[in-house]
């Protein structure tokens, strides 16, 4: 049992160092004003505890490597076992998830909190309910694998590391890279309905937003640009598409960027829809918009909107910055990455090799999302079930 923790312990601090550290994109500059160097090849697991954020953000350097190797040694193979035991039941949970991961910590941090229900109170509302969470799904995969996690260890392992913990290994078995999660947060005692409902970048969002909102969060364009990324997974909703195609800002008319030959596709796979409402469209940018009994379940992938003569990977490779380049984003604000210098020559960059440069980046920005705003220690709690607070 020692020799396979020590054998962890080098896998965390040599080889993970090893394949996280980052050179600077051929298409981004140095600034060492605005944005964070990626080529200090020193990374570690300590390293990870102290990335900067701004100073509202907690930065999660009260979290451990296997936080839980002395109250639930077997937490971190519980959740791992269950997520490939759903995946490959499911395929589509690994972008379900990567969603549900980002909506929560988008919010507040990731603490959970987007997992709360109101119990019936109508006075209350939370997360889940705002316009731009209705479409979310996983939340019973969360749960089915919370059971098993409180069967092993009763009210040790939080909702936010399990959450932190099932996105990463979903991920990685969709094709994406490997990311060290250290774990200890805790889960919030309440939920934000406004701050859910009016913080969540919008796929209707023109770039200035999109990267506002992701600074406020500490993260700078290439890390807002690879978070993005993550649309290599999964499919937009048609729901989320429908007015960039026949109603673009009221006009009544598609959106005149989108060129006419991927115009015609995309309304091929997305019929006209009248009663698409603005609110309807509000939801996040990151991962899939999936369906629900409201929603369509008609829509497109990134692998879809490349032509048939690029050539591409089924997955976390480089097809959605080359979508991008031909002017084949799905949503406007996934295209307005090209409207700005430093933005669209980050997408080049990244369209530019084999994804090693974008694979590298995602898991780093993904460990730096994963320690956004956490509860630690007294903060919080443990929830026995995710969707209700243990204390009221």
């Amino acid at each position: 049992m020692r020799s396979c923790f020590n054998a962890w312990i080098v896998v965390a601090l040599v080889v993970v160092p090893v394949l996280l550290s980052l050179r600077n994109p051929r298409g981004e500059t140095e600034n060492t004003e605005t944005t964070t160097s990626f080529s200090d090849s020193s990374f570690s697991v300590k390293l990870a505890n102290t990335l900067p954020f701004n100073q509202r953000i907690r930065d999660g350097s009260n979290l451990e490597y296997d936080f839980y190797r002395d109250t639930c040694p077997q937490a971190e193979d519980i959740v791992r076992s269950a997520v490939t035991r759903i995946y490959f039941d499911q395929r589509d949970v690994s972008p379900a998830l990567l969603r549900l991961f980002f909506h929560d910590c988008f919010i507040q941090g990731c603490d959970a909190s987007l997992l709360l229900d109101d119990n019936g109170d109508r006075n209350r509302s939370v997360e889940k309910q705002a316009v731009p969470n209705q479409t979310l799904k996983g939340f019973d995969k969360i749960d089915l694998i919370k059971e098993e996690v409180e069967q092993a260890c009763p009210g040790v392992v939080s909702c936010s590391d399990i959450l932190a913990l099932a996105a990463r290994d979903s991920i990685l078995l969709a094709g994406g890279p490997f990311y060290p999660v250290l774990t200890g947060r805790r889960d919030s005692q309440q939920s934000f309905f406004k701050e859910a409902t009016d913080q969540i970048p919008r796929p209707d969002d023109n770039i200035r937003r999109t990267l506002h909102l992701f600074n406020l969060r500490g993260f700078n364009e290439r890390e807002t640009v690879s978070l993005l990324g993550a649309h290599n997974i999964g499919k937009i909703g048609c729901d989320f598409i429908q007015q960039r195609l026949y109603n673009f800002q009221g006009t009544g008319q598609p959106d005149p960027s989108i060129p006419p030959d991927f115009l015609r596709q995309m309304r091929l796979n997305c019929q006209d829809n009248k009663n698409v409402s603005s609110d309807e469209f509000s939801t996040s940018v990151i991962s899939e918009p999936e369906s629900v009994v409201v929603h369509s379940d008609s829509g497109m992938s990134y692998m879809q909107a490349l032509s048939s003569s690029v050539s591409s990977g089924a997955g976390f490779d480089t097809h959605y910055y080359q979508s991008l380049l031909r002017g084949r984003g799905l949503l406007f604000a996934d295209q307005q990455l090209m409207a700005e210098e430093k933005t669209a020559r980050l997408v080049s960059a990244y369209a530019s090799d084999d994804g090693s440069t974008f694979r590298m980046d995602f898991a780093r920005v993904m460990l730096k999302m994963s320690n956004l705003d956490v509860l630690t220690g007294p903060q919080g709690e443990v929830r026995l079930n995710c969707s209700q607070p243990t204390s009221s």
